[in-house]
């Protein structure tokens, strides 16, 4: 046993007695000691009061509570220090209720006897003889109000000043008072009834919480204002002569201010998930910042108000320089039921669309496959078996990869996938944190890049953020004492072109004076199959944000995608965001350069000959690499074609047909798929011209005839530009003029590779054959819808 008991006897045992009075008083004390230490031994205190039964609060980053929990027993009690409350509640509710309090061993003999006193005089109790300290003996072990249950109140008090401190006992009081309804404790009643933390409390509230305990259930100032107010300024009154005269008028004079029915609910979703991870800690921080989760929340919910029935939202806002989660908001509307607001949409696995776009550029990037300006083929196309489509259901011909990614277009992502291969895609996806799941039995493939796997919204916005930290993705970061997760997504070069193409086109678009309005952002749009998710995420130098808009339930919703219903909420988002007054310069990489690519081979420019550099743009290189472009499923694996061409008339000849001067002409080839998307111009000036006269006995190229423009077994669908759906179709290989037929109906006929526009008047199927002036001919199907 240890404390005053303790240091008593050891006293007691250094006491030399001189006379047998002396031990008979010395020995009675030790008695007294043995029985005081058996009965606290066998009566020990109760648990309560220890903190083992507090309710729990989550607070933001400047300590505004965002929801609180009640504990077991649905009592709301919120753990506070003494340090932690208002010094004029402390010196308020001392001068009121015990001013004996800091000398008095737990029992106040003065106040006893005044007591008695006045009861015997009175025939009633005028004042209560009770201490702070018998008060917190009836907290940790309720008594009944009879003379036994005063006295067991009274024997509690004198063994909790032998275990615990003034200051230890003034906390269970702090913490464990009751002030009405369901409440306990100041830190309790202030931020129910105040709306604040008590150690905010102006000297009137302080005087307010002071008096509660009284009475709590009829000075409750949410139910009985006026008698809580006159009892509040019985308080004011007392602490004359230690306040100042100036603070008792202005308390007397302040208006009762209660918060009526007020629930803490600020990013309720991110709180339950915080508490559920830690449950039985009693207040628990985030890194939310309080004005970006009001502005969230409020946008959200306008947004919400224009949108369908059961349609939700949900926002993550990141701070790109510690990965710190400023809003979390997991549904759009916490209080409208109809709308699934307890499904946390930032956590839902769904299919990102083509979100993941910017990743597929990043690595080919990186892997030396393409640069910003490579030449892709956005033309129907199969990828062994496989033939997307893309979201216009129209297609575009030649692009550059930087077109690609801000178009969103399909078809040429499919293509730099096929060559990057998906399996080695979603490896490098879920080595930078961004995790992909697969249906049932189903594994990675050229779908996933189009929306077939899914994510989450918070893996999603992890992963943005490294087009803002130099290809670093991480780990957003919901507590103070989350650790700093960060991984390698892409290398610093990727991630800045891919950053400047999203934000303003590439180096081409500049050039020619077109630019996004991004306003600074660096966003990517993204809609899933049937209209089931619509997602915007973007970065900019201090955030990242990300948005997703569907049905929770995975119901589609028409017309709904991510340009027009994600990105404007997006843009508001970092339009209320604070920012910098002075923004520091972005800095370009050393992998990263300029350089003049031609098209259609994709290498440097680096001669004046026009038929091997027959277009020219200005791309971002890294590590100062310009590969060839990629090749298509018919191309041959000579990027050139070579032939004869008679010196003064250009035509083609051969050594066997003329005796002329001739020469020897090497053009750059384009990838076979976008022979039907070159104008006619381009057409005649960099492929082989006609025979000449002479030479029309040289045999056919040998080449059979095959249709470019449409593959068998594809849907076309009406666009609303578009309401008839028009075929870019040509051909290749076969010899002389080729004839076009529609279901058996013959159309036009086309000078040997020349383009041949097909329109699809009627809806069904489409059998397209072109037959060659020697009989060889192809034949598509395809069905209009």
């Amino acid at each position: 046993m240890t404390g005053r008991w303790g240091r008593l006897a050891a006293v007691a045992r250094r006491l030399q007695p001189r006379s047998r009075a002396t031990r008979r008083v010395l020995g009675a004390l030790l008695l007294l000691i043995v029985l005081v230490l058996v009965l606290d031994r066998l009566f020990p205190l109760p648990e309560r009061g220890h903190g083992k039964d507090f309710a729990a609060v989550v607070l933001a980053r400047d300590g505004t509570p965002l929801r609180a929990f009640p504990d077991a027993q649905h009592v709301w009690r919120y753990p506070v220090r003494y340090d932690q409350v208002s010094p004029q509640y402390v010196e308020a509710l001392i001068r009121y209720e015990d001013r004996g309090f800091w000398w008095h061993p737990g029992i106040n003999p003065l106040a006893l006897l005044r007591a008695v006193g006045q009861w015997i005089r009175y025939g009633h109790v005028v004042s209560g003889g009770s201490t702070l300290t018998m008060q917190v003996a009836r907290i940790v072990d309720p008594v009944p109000h009879s003379f036994g249950g005063k006295l067991r109140q009274m024997l509690r008090a004198l063994q909790l000043e032998l275990h615990y401190s003034k200051r230890q006992i003034l906390e269970i009081y702090l913490n464990y008072a009751p002030m009405g309804g369901v409440l306990e404790g100041v830190e309790a009643a202030s931020r129910a009834y105040l709306g604040k933390p008590s150690l905010r409390l102006t000297p009137a509230e302080a005087a307010l919480m002071t008096v509660l305990p009284q009475m709590p259930s009829r000075l409750r100032p949410d139910r009985f204002r006026a008698e809580a107010q006159a009892a509040r300024n019985k308080v004011v009154e007392r602490m004359r002569g230690r306040w100042p005269e100036q603070t008792i008028n202005e308390a007397l004079t302040e208006p009762l201010v209660v918060l009526r029915g007020r629930e803490l609910r600020l990013a309720p979703l991110l709180a339950q998930r915080v508490h559920d991870q830690r449950p039985g800690q009693a207040i628990v921080n985030t890194t939310l910042d309080t004005d970006a989760q009001r502005l969230v929340e409020l946008l959200l919910l306008d947004r919400a108000n224009l949108l369908p029935p059961h349609v939700s939202a949900a926002a993550l806002v990141m701070d790109n320089r510690d990965l710190s989660v400023l809003a979390y908001a997991g549904s759009a509307d916490f209080g409208d039921p109809t709308r699934f607001p307890w499904v946390d949409m930032v956590r839902a696995q769904r299919s990102p669309g083509s979100t993941l776009k910017p990743f597929l550029y990043g690595m080919a990037l990186d892997d030396g496959l393409i640069h910003s300006e490579s030449l892709l083929i956005d033309a129907p196309q199969s990828f062994h078996g496989y033939a997307p489509g893309n979201f216009g259901q129209a297609f575009s011909g030649p692009v550059s990869a930087s077109e690609a990614l801000v178009r969103s277009l399909n078809v040429p992502a499919v293509q730099v996938l096929d060559h990057l291969g998906p399996e080695r895609f979603v490896a490098r996806l879920h080595n930078g944190g961004l995790k992909m799941v697969f249906p049932r039995g189903a594994s990675a493939n050229l779908s996933v890049i189009l929306g077939g796997a899914g994510t989450t919204l918070e893996e999603l916005v992890g992963a943005y953020s490294a087009l803002a930290r130099n290809g670093m993705a991480g780990q957003p970061r919901l507590t103070p004492d989350a650790p700093k997760v960060e991984r390698r997504l892409l290398s610093p070069g990727a991630a800045f072109i891919i950053r400047d193409i999203l934000e303003g086109g590439g180096l081409t678009a500049k050039a020619v004076g077109v630019r996004a309005d991004r306003r600074g952002v660096a966003y990517k749009t993204g809609t899933s199959y049937g209209f089931r998710d619509a997602w915007t995420v973007g970065v900019n130098d201090r955030y990242t944000v990300g948005i997703w808009i569907g049905n929770p339930d995975g119901t589609p919703n028409p017309g709904f995608y991510g340009a027009n219903i994600a990105a404007p909420l997006l843009q508001n988002i970092f339009d209320g965001l604070p920012m910098p007054a002075a923004s520091r310069s972005r800095v370009q990489p050393a992998s990263v350069s300029q350089g003049t690519i031609c098209w259609p081979e994709g290498r440097l420019a680096g001669g004046d000959d026009p038929m091997v550099c027959q277009l020219r743009r200005s791309a971002w290189l890294l590590n100062q690499t310009a590969p060839p472009t990629l090749p298509g499923e018919h191309d041959a694996p000579d990027q050139r074609r070579q032939w004869l061409a008679d010196n003064r008339s250009g035509l083609r000849v051969n050594s066997d047909c003329t005796r002329l001067p001739y020469h020897e002409v090497n053009a750059a080839r384009w990838p076979v798929l976008l022979e039907p998307w070159l104008d006619q111009s381009t057409r005649e000036r960099y492929q082989p011209p006609a025979w000449a006269p002479g030479c029309h006995g040289d045999p056919g190229t040998g080449e059979p005839l095959h249709i470019l423009g449409a593959i068998s077994g594809e849907i076309i669908a009406a666009t609303p530009g578009s309401p008839v759906p028009t075929l870019r179709l040509a051909t290749r290989g076969g010899n002389g003029p080729v004839n076009w037929l529609v279901n058996g109906v013959l159309i036009a006929i086309s000078r040997g590779n020349d383009t041949q526009l097909i329109k699809l008047e009627q809806t069904g199927r489409h059998d397209i054959t072109a037959i060659d002036a020697e009989g060889h001919f192809d034949r598509v199907q395809v069905t209009r819808r």
